[in-house]
């Protein structure tokens, strides 16, 4: 019997790495750990071979699947035909990325910034394809920086580097809010520049000028439900475990990154910690449902989790829930 052998070391955490070092921790984390957890039924994020109606043709034993059977000219015709679709060759994924102050908090092994470029790496290398092109635009405090849809893993690499190699902002907040563009203005200059159908994905916090009654609309919601209307939209929402209940530490201060107020807090009150909790969840129940209500896919990840094992679920539902209206008509899955 072999003497049992002592587990691999798990080796620096991503956020210890030099940035090229990173990129080749994403790249290898993406593509072995991501893409074989999503082989079999689950074939990716998006969806198959092609979607748009380009008419019909006559069917041809052995070659054609009878799923693709165009019943309408076949009774009209007497002779089968089947329907054929306009292949997605040239899918243009469109990435909406949220760097501003707020994505730069972290009490994890990542911070919010970090575990958005993740989610970056994530869709651009499961998307990526023999003329497939990803196009970005990063939101910043210095205003909305345009990357041009291109194809191909250099392309990708760059900008997953620009976002790395990003400088942050400085440790003392402002002391006014910033003046450049909001979650809605981003939305709607992707809205402007994805005149083709195909996929946005938006990186964010989604904390942007959240009113506060939970039951009015959120600011960008119109937007992103305008894009959800032509596109297919994914939301990945990227949150810390602190934001969503206080520790127990005594006297701390907390500061607005957005805005720089400051205010001191009292930690041991538990009946705070209650009210924070309560507050913090209602809030991101507010932004669940302002997604749900634009029509957008959710994918909710944080700072303290397994960010792969998100993505797989959120694939496995979706795929799930896609295969299930056509398994209830009986059709082939």
């Amino acid at each position: 019997m072999r003497p049992p052998t002592a587990p691999a070391p798990a080796g620096p955490a991503l956020a210890d790495l030099a940035p090229e070092q990173r990129l080749r921790r994403l790249e290898l984390t993406v593509t072995r750990r991501l893409d074989g957890l999503l082989q079999g039924q689950l074939r990716g994020l998006l969806p198959g071979p092609g979607s748009e109606l380009a008419g019909s043709r006559e069917y041809r034993p052995g070659e054609d699947e009878v799923r693709r059977m165009d019943w309408a000219v076949t009774a009209r015709t007497t002779v089968p035909h089947v329907r054929e679709v306009d292949a997605d060759r040239e899918l243009t994924t469109w990435l909406l990325v949220d760097a501003s102050p707020s994505m730069e908090y972290g009490t994890a092994e990542l911070d919010k910034r970090e575990l958005s470029v993740a989610a970056v790496a994530a869709v651009g290398f499961l998307t990526a394809g023999t003329g497939n092109r990803l196009g970005a635009q990063v939101l910043s405090t210095d205003g909305l920086r345009r990357f041009p849809a291109r194809s191909g893993r250099t392309h990708l690499l760059s900008l997953l580097r620009t976002l790395l190699h990003a400088p942050r902002a400085d440790a003392e907040p402002p002391t006014t809010p910033p003046a450049g563009p909001d979650l809605a203005a981003a939305l709607a200059a992707v809205q402007r520049t994805a005149v083709r159908r195909g996929l946005v994905v938006v990186v964010s916090d989604f904390l942007d000028g959240l009113p506060d009654d939970h039951d009015a609309p959120a600011p960008w919601e119109p937007t992103l439900r305008r894009l959800a209307a032509r596109h297919q939209v994914l939301a990945v929402e990227v949150t810390d475990p602190r934001e969503l209940e206080l520790p127990d530490v005594g006297l701390i201060t907390l500061v607005d990154p957005e805005t720089g107020r400051r205010r001191e807090v009292w930690t041991g009150d538990p009946g705070l910690r209650r009210r924070y909790a309560s507050a913090a969840a209602a809030q991101r129940a507010q932004v669940a449902r302002a997604l749900r209500r634009s029509g957008a896919g959710h994918l909710a990840l944080r700072t303290d989790r397994d960010w792969t094992a998100d993505i797989v679920r959120h694939v496995h539902t979706q795929r799930r829930l896609a295969m299930a209206p056509a398994a209830s008509r009986g059709g082939v899955a």
